[in-house]
């Protein structure tokens, strides 16, 4: 149903009465709401839907006094507004190929651009843009002006030959262009190769991209070229530079006696690690000591990667460079070589290893009494894995079963304290897969979180969480004191509504209270837990959330309910707590705060690092989903509806947790309309809905390596 025209007509003593100064403002402000056009009065006329005669004959006055009176333009015999367009610059997310999104900094948000307004511009790329439409409660709609930067100039992608050229066709799902490449400039590539290439021109009104082959990766399709494909797509680096590799080999492993003196010595205290069966760096340990007054002596001890890692080293440079380690399906690029995050600073049991430690004396209530943060020295008596650690908490003999099953009791109280403080209890669900030794996929399974797990979170989570507490306290209350913190801000209410709104759907009623959000949230995920609308409910609630981020503004991490929170205990893999390390020390020592400038900048950095490790780690996984699938048995497979588009449904299927798509044109049963408000579709005769949770049966009818999708089909009956 369309909305209504707004009446230009208002009631007077009981009879309509003609307003000229309503159509005039009316006027006014369609041409300053459509910036980039001119309009003459019989445009107007139908544009405001004017039927009466007294309306339709005082548009031509009408302009010729709002030209008069300076605000609009006579250009031949139409009219366009003087009002300045807004003008912002932003980063093109080109959603697919009829439309892209300007993402700005601004009040206005993002901008709605018509890809044929693009001028060429590409996903990435840098763009100013002119604002030409704004309404109220929509997206304000723009033109890009001027492409200010390219994102990038190297892209992944299949090459195709054809007897006098070839053409690339770009991984990246947001490209919608080939990319021209000359035989000259095809290297040694041969057809269906996965390709890097060069853009050595790019593309205009009358020409396509072309480009440069630089790089062969190998045969589309194969597990090798399709994961360094994904590599290059995400700009990961394939190895460390020779210089950074020959640093971390000149660093000696000796312990200095000197060193050792300055450290509090934890070596007679028992102390183990708990890590993935796969792991190979162990970047956390916990030590435990009972003590006489009843109380436990929990000891957090961190790798002490900032005593190895100096800064204006090479070493330095590329892991404040690289950010982060990213984990895809089969391998880690690390943020560290080898040298430093498997042997120097990995906490391998049996060894002396120098870490920096957060320790806590806890009551029996899992109460704080004592802390005490510092450059330690450790021994590990003991590696377990989370298979092992959970088989001694649920009874079976082993190993410091005492001092497991003590911290467990501990973790489940502290647990306990921060769901009341409002912490939610959000269980996303991680896939691990079997890989065969050519990386052929095996099988999927999910992860599966214990109380293992859930004791080393508790723990690092108290760390992590009293080492912000104590730097922003550490120079008296109101003391500003550079600290990295990782934040994550209240949800936008509006967001928060829309998601109570189609829980509703459901039959879940969130009784919303902006006050405790958490507890409402927390109220859903209980009620859902084993439902078919489990995950889509979750995963659209964690969409409603804000992003968490590095940052020297010390606000509240909303998800955990801290008021302070940061990075500590993974500084192997992970910059910011290198740099958490180093500004707590420097408090520690009673040193000045250093200038929050380039760490606000560095805080910036890892954010974007950290998200271009999620996206790369998620294709990934999609890349082996689509191959287990296309190797998977031809069945009828039951599934969940987990997304609803206007070209087709999104299901899971729930055997393999595997994600394809049902296009319109495979529902032949109906014709489908998409409800967009209410995430469904609805057969125009059969009045037939398909929601989201829904749940179906499906197959498998086609898988697309390069694109990472799965085409599904309802199955039918006899199926």
């Amino acid at each position: 149903m369309t909305k209504k025209k707004k009446k230009i007509r208002v009631q007077s003593g009981g009879r309509k009465k003609f307003n000229p100064q309503l159509l005039k403002e009316q006027i006014l402000s369609f041409l300053n709401n459509n910036l980039s056009r001119a309009y003459s009065s019989k445009q107007l006329i139908k544009k405001l839907g004017l039927r009466d005669q007294s309306s339709k004959a005082a548009v031509q006055p009408l302009l010729i006094s709002l030209e008069n009176e300076g605000k609009i333009q006579k250009i031949r015999n139409s009219y366009r507004s003087l009002t300045k367009p807004d003008i912002v610059t932003g980063k093109v997310d080109h959603v697919n190929a009829r439309f892209a999104y300007v993402v700005t900094n601004t009040d206005l948000g993002d901008v709605w651009i018509r890809t044929s307004d693009l001028r060429h511009a590409m996903d990435g790329d840098l763009v100013e843009v002119t604002v030409t439409k704004v309404k109220h409660g929509k997206r304000p709609e723009g033109k890009v002006v001027r492409i200010i930067e390219r994102g990038k100039d190297e892209i992944v992608g299949r090459i195709e030959f054809s007897p006098r050229f070839a053409f690339v066709i770009a991984d990246n799902r947001k490209i919608y262009e080939d990319f021209f490449i000359r035989l000259d400039d095809a290297s040694t590539a041969s057809h269906l190769d996965k390709v890097i290439i060069k853009v050595t021109e790019w593309p205009s009104h009358d020409k396509s991209p072309q480009g440069k082959v630089i790089r062969v990766l190998g045969k589309a399709g194969e597990h090798e070229a399709e994961i360094h494909s994904i590599m290059a797509e995400f700009d990961l680096p394939f190895a460390f530079p020779e210089s950074v590799d020959a640093e971390a080999e000149s660093l000696s492993g000796e312990m200095h006696p000197e060193e050792i003196k300055r450290r509090k010595d934890f070596r007679p205290i028992t102390t183990f690690t708990i890590d993935p069966v796969d792991a190979k760096d162990f970047d956390d340990a916990l030590s435990v000591k009972p003590l006489k007054n009843g109380n436990l002596e929990v000891g957090i001890h961190i790798a002490d990667v900032t005593y190895y890692v100096r800064p204006k080293t090479e070493l330095e440079n590329e892991a404040a460079e690289r950010a982060t380690s990213v984990y895809l399906v089969d391998r880690t690029i690390p943020m560290l070589p080898e040298r430093l995050s498997n042997g120097l600073c990995s906490l391998r049991p049996n060894e002396d290893k120098f870490t920096f430690s957060a320790v806590f004396e806890l009551n029996s209530n899992g109460v704080i009494q004592k802390e005490w943060f510092g450059r330690t020295i450790i021994h590990s008596d003991r590696r377990f894995t989370y298979e092992e650690a959970q088989e001694i908490i649920e009874g079976k003999p082993g190993d410091y079963a005492k001092e497991l099953i003590q911290l467990n009791d501990l973790a489940k109280k502290l647990k306990a304290q921060r769901f009341k403080n409002g912490a939610i209890n959000f269980e996303t669900r991680e896939l691990r897969f079997q890989l065969a030794e050519d990386g052929t996929p095996l099988g999927v399974v999910p992860r599966v979180r214990k109380d293992a797990h859930k004791l080393v979170e508790e723990f690092m989570l108290l760390a992590n969480k009293r080492v912000a507490q104590f730097v922003f306290d550490v120079h008296g209350e109101g003391a500003k004191n550079t600290m990295v913190y990782r934040t994550h801000d209240y949800p936008d209410p509006e967001k928060v509504n829309t998601f109570a709104q189609f829980a509703k759907k459901f039959g879940h009623d969130m009784h919303l209270n902006q006050d405790r959000i958490s507890n409402s949230i927390n109220t859903l995920i209980t009620e859902i837990e084993g439902k078919p609308e489990e995950n889509v409910l979750q995963q659209l609630a964690i969409r409603s959330m804000a992003k968490a981020k590095y940052t020297t503004a010390a606000d509240i991490h909303f998800g955990l309910a801290f008021q302070h929170y940061t990075h500590f205990t993974s500084p192997i893999r992970r910059y910011p707590d290198m740099m958490v390390h180093r500004l707590l020390q420097l408090y520690l020592d009673n040193k000045k705060a250093p200038k929050v400038e380039p760490i606000e900048e560095q805080c910036k950095h890892s954010s974007e690092r950290e998200k271009r490790a999620a996206d790369a780690e998620r294709a990934s996984v999609k890349f082996k989903q689509v191959e287990y699938m296309r190797n998977a048995e031809d069945k009828p497979y039951p599934g969940v509806v987990t997304g609803v588009t206007e070209w087709g449904i999104f299901v899971e299927i729930i055997e393999t947790s595997c994600e394809g798509l049902v296009r319109m044109s495979e529902l032949t049963d109906d014709y489908y309309e998409f409800d967009e408000e209410n995430y469904r579709i609805i057969g125009r005769g059969n009045k037939k809905i398909i929601t989201l949770g829904d749940e179906l049966t499906v197959r498998v009818i086609g898988t697309d390596i390069d694109r990472r999708t799965i085409d599904l089909t309802i199955a039918k009956p006899e199926d």
